[in-house]
């Protein structure tokens, strides 16, 4: 089946699970998860398919290793990683469908030649360009932090989700906001 899209009930389950995030609620609304949140994301998988495979996240925290987790996660989140080593990641929550891409781990040859990029004046500037709104987000979240002059450091890069709209919004201020 094609993707259609995440519906308001489906939006209106995570806000209620935010509000009520206990195995309780989880029973009696895990049929209104699969049906509004699950089958929507695995159909936005199945279209992504050339950016993956997939893998969806479960919807249970681990409690193993922390007890003041809630039971229940407040997102739908799949990771894909296609050839190359791109990393695709999108989630689903009360404050909308949100999307990522970069770089996680680079292996070693990859790593050179990004550092090597990040160096070059020519391919330095148009990296610069094309991440400018990355590290614009980058720089907002890390005071005094420079993300071109610290790139050559890292080994991952990544772009920064946009901040959510404020909960309470309409699904229609929301998809304004984003």
């Amino acid at each position: 089946m094609a993707f259609t899209g995440f519906s308001a009930e489906a939006i209106e389950f995570y806000e209620q699970l935010g509000a009520d995030n206990s195995k309780s609620f989880w029973a009696d609304n895990k049929d209104r998860f699969a049906t509004l949140v699950r089958a929507p994301m695995v159909e936005l998988t199945d279209a992504l398919d050339d950016y993956g495979p997939f893998h969806l996240f479960r919807p249970n925290n681990d409690m193993r290793f922390s007890k003041n987790k809630p039971p229940y996660k407040t997102a739908q989140g799949a990771y894909g990683e296609s050839e190359g080593g791109t990393g695709h990641y999108a989630q689903f929550s009360a404050d909308g469908l949100m999307v990522g891409a970069g770089y996680y781990a680079m292996a070693k040859d990859q790593l050179g030649r990004f550092r090597q990029a990040i160096d070059a004046e020519a391919t330095g500037a148009e990296l610069a360009a094309l991440v400018a709104d990355a590290v614009r987000r980058l720089n907002a979240s890390r005071p005094g932090c420079d993300a071109r002059r610290s790139a050559p450091e890292r080994s991952s890069i990544s772009s920064p989700p946009p901040a959510p709209a404020p909960r309470g919004t309409s699904p229609d201020a929301r998809a304004a906001a984003g």
